[in-house]
């Protein structure tokens, strides 16, 4: 049964990757002319609905209705055909093209096949970005352009292909305050025009400025959905982080010592700015933030894969200098990368190459690779860690997530690293081996190593942390004890609020 207001019905949407439920009977409706904000945590299942709706994925089960009509998403041509369209947080343009071959790519008017109509080319594409109340030569190319104007053109681009239906992520992320105001006016003039807005956005600010629905997902299940007059921030909060810490993190509290790495005023090209902080022996710092927020980068930047524009960075007392990973590997730093398939393992390597990859000097004498010594080193951590492999032979890419993960650390472990950093340590693996890398984390810190430990997962962070850093926008913006963080606290620094509204 459809509502006759609604231009978009979604029912009962389900979307299941191995061994993750990411979508369980979600819900949401769309209005002519209403921006209706898509709000959860990393994880939410917020993008995986939209990549549904924009055809990017396909539904398990589930109905979709546009203008009361049962519909079937084939594909995001399909769904362009329908009237949706998606503008992602990073743009699919072309730098070196014009705006107006952009807006058309690969369906530019022609006189005849293969002769484009460049005249009507610019003329139109002009027309669509005047209609926007943006001033943007169609000629100019992209590259000249800033964020703010490119973001204009994917709204343009959208559009063109008579999109009704807008799907927005993250639109502000990368905007001044100005530029946030004009595309407010943008969004404003397309209502008024009755495009329908789906508006995904993790400043609760903005909602109240720009929304007229909110629906809430968590942990890919349907919350709510409410009219923002009828909604406070505290309410939206509660409804994204409403849930009960996970008791299968054995979290084991060490002996916290003294100081082994402290960065003061590190600034990365003004996408990092002015972050300080101690890192004490015997500790797992937890740094929490919501996409984008610099987290990763600190992460790289710490190893040497980031180049610092300004600041210090002291390892047990000495300043050094980090100008490349070999610089961090030789300080003793190890980083367990958020994406351990393309940057923590050569998945054609055996599990012994990789583990012995980034200490290779030490198995090498005379330029002679010395295998048995490689051998008896890779068994010792397949043993010490429970690798499940047949043989240290094993290339890890036929490995479970859990078990590379378990050899991007023996790799550091072999290291003789004394500063760990763990980015998402446990994304994709399932709970048994989740519980494994804590109880590994735990073994490290009680040995005096420290950890700095990035998760998006709200449960590991309170779980597992000593102490919480809280990042927003390239910048450290709250620190909590492991005493006083709880969820609320740690959403209102992730979104800017004051610091006393996160007290």
């Amino acid at each position: 049964m459809t509502n006759t207001e609604s231009i978009l019905e979604m029912y009962d949407i389900r979307k299941e990757f191995p061994g993750v439920l990411a979508l369980d009977d979600v819900q949401l409706s769309l209005k002519k002319g209403e921006v209706h904000v898509l709000l959860g945590e990393n994880g939410a299942g917020k993008s995986t609905l939209m990549k549904i709706l924009s055809g990017a994925y396909v539904k398990d089960s589930g109905e979709i209705y546009i203008d009361g009509n049962f519909t079937e998403i084939q594909s995001p041509a399909h769904a362009q055909e329908l009237g949706i369209g998606i503008i992602y947080q990073e743009f699919n343009l072309n730098p070196y093209l014009s705006v107006a071959e952009n807006i058309f790519l690969g369906r530019e008017p022609v006189y005849f096949p293969g002769v484009i109509h460049w005249e009507k080319l610019y003329n139109e594409a002009q027309a669509i970005l005047d209609s926007l109340n943006v001033k943007i030569n169609a000629r100019h190319k992209v590259e000249s352009l800033g964020v703010a104007m490119q973001q204009m053109v994917e709204v343009a681009k959208a559009l063109s292909l008579k999109a009704r239906i807008l799907i927005m992520d993250e639109p502000t992320a990368s905007l001044s305050n100005n530029e946030i105001e004009s595309l407010f006016k943008t969004i404003l003039h397309l209502k008024k025009q009755g495009v329908a807005i789906v508006y995904i956005s993790h400043r609760l600010g903005e909602i109240f400025e720009i929304g007229d629905r909110v629906t809430v997902l968590r942990d890919g299940k349907y919350i709510a959905t409410k009219p923002v007059n009828e909604i406070t921030r505290e309410d939206m909060i509660r409804m994204m982080v409403n849930r009960d810490l996970d008791d299968q993190i054995p979290k084991v509290k060490a002996d916290i010592g003294e100081t082994i790495l402290k960065v003061e005023n590190l600034n990365v090209n003004e996408r990092l700015k002015e972050i300080s902080f101690e890192l004490y022996r015997g500790e797992i710092l937890g740094i929490a933030g919501l996409m984008g927020s610099g987290r990763t980068r600190l992460a790289k930047t710490l190893f040497g894969a980031e180049t610092i524009s300004s600041g210090k960075i002291w390892i047990e007392g000495r300043e050094v200098s980090l100008k490349s990973p070999r610089d961090a590997i030789n300080a003793g730093i190890g980083l367990v990368t958020e994406d351990r398939k393309s940057e923590g393992l050569v998945l054609d390597l055996s599990v012994k190459q990789n583990i012995s990859l980034p200490n290779i000097k030490k198995f090498i004498k005379a330029g002679v690779l010395n295998f048995n010594k490689e051998n008896a080193v890779a068994d010792e951590y397949i043993t010490r860690l429970k690798i499940k492999t047949p043989s240290r032979n094993q290339s890890v890419v036929y490995l479970s997530g859990g078990n590379q993960q378990k050899v991007v650390l023996s790799k550091w472990l072999c290291s003789d690293t004394k500063i760990f950093i763990f980015d998402e340590p446990t994304r994709g693996i399932d709970v048994g081996a989740k519980t494994e890398i804590y109880q590994l984390m735990n073994r490290l810190t009680a040995n005096g190593a420290a950890i700095i430990m990035i998760s998006s997962e709200m449960p590991e962070i309170l779980g597992m942390s000593d102490r919480i850093l809280v990042m927003r926008d390239g910048q450290i913006s709250g620190e909590l004890s492991d005493l006083e963080a709880t969820q609320e606290k740690i959403m209102n620094y992730a979104l800017g609020e004051s610091h006393e509204a996160a007290v």
